[in-house]
């Protein structure tokens, strides 16, 4: 058994995210007890009949006193009320951790709700999930070999961070290390961005009367275009708000990109149209190879 064991591990949310990290731990045998907190009671009952929790928390100044780890799970809107809820509860030796795809908002939320406490908070992001949601789309191998990125704080300790980055790194996941600024940029033009555009087309197409026709000769690249379309929409309404400023940058970029094949086709640039599409393909294809 590894020498790291968790005696009880409390998560915000049983779904995809929680759920797998709660059952990754239970995989390397390093957890004694799961609690479950969240919105929906039907969710919680269906993790626990799942064995992700071993029960439903309900008190949480009885349940927060003693927890070695607390995982935020939610969509990231619902953190700071959590943040808020838990502040006054938590044990000296209480570690929390999250699983939000923006840094910079929750970190705010957190120094605010936690105030001197901020140091037992160390922000994550894992790279990992699926257009499946809720307890049942959750899974033991949702983390092998993904990435999950720290954006430690300076009021961190370095044992905290240790004791974080072993939790994810007993999932399977390889940890990465980034400033909360560097994350929601890199994540705004990778992640939002592609986002953003997959929902755009589907819903250009669906306010079209021959919307029927159209997708019925739509194929495997518009099928994998926007795959991600199908993703949980109050999720990504919260994360595009909450990287606004990154995202609007990426979106202005993009749409400088659009204006420039749109003048190559307008002036039958035959010559930038193949420079674009050239490098493009050489860069998603050494992508691919990594």
């Amino acid at each position: 058994m590894p020498e790291l064991q968790y005696k009880k591990i409390i998560i915000f949310g049983a779904g995809l995210i929680g759920g797998s990290f709660a059952l990754a731990l239970r995989k390397a045998n390093v957890v004694v007890e799961v609690v479950g907190f969240g919105r929906s009671a039907q969710t919680l009952e269906q993790a626990r009949q799942l064995g992700i929790i071993d029960r439903v928390g309900s008190d949480l100044a009885a349940e927060l006193g003693d927890a070695d780890l607390v995982l935020l799970a939610t969509p990231v809107a619902q953190m700071a009320d959590i943040l808020a809820r838990i502040a006054p509860h938590l044990g000296a030796h209480t570690l929390v951790t999250d699983g939000g795809s923006t840094k910079c908002d929750v970190i705010e939320a957190a120094r605010r709700h936690l105030g001197a406490r901020v140091a037992q908070f160390v922000p994550a992001h894992p790279i990992a999930g699926a257009e499946q949601s809720g307890a049942a789309a959750a899974r033991a191998d949702l983390y092998q070999d993904k990435k999950v990125v720290l954006t430690p704080l300076p009021e961190n300790s370095d044992e905290a961070v240790a004791r974080v980055r072993t939790a994810w790194e007993l999932c399977g996941a390889v940890v990465s290390v980034l400033t909360p600024q560097q994350h929601d940029q890199v994540f705004a033009a990778v992640s939002h961005l592609p986002h953003l555009l997959s929902f755009a087309l589907v819903h250009d197409l669906a306010q079209r009367d021959n919307r029927d026709l159209l997708l019925s000769f739509a194929a495997s690249g518009f099928r994998d275009f926007t795959r991600i379309a199908a993703s949980s929409p109050e999720m990504w309404r919260d994360i595009s708000l909450a990287n606004r400023d990154a995202l609007l940058r990426e979106l202005q970029q993009y749409a400088d990109e659009l204006y420039v094949l749109y003048q190559a086709l307008e002036n039958r640039d035959a010559a930038k149209l193949e420079e674009i599409f050239r490098l493009a393909s050489q860069v998603r294809g050494n992508w691919t190879q990594q």
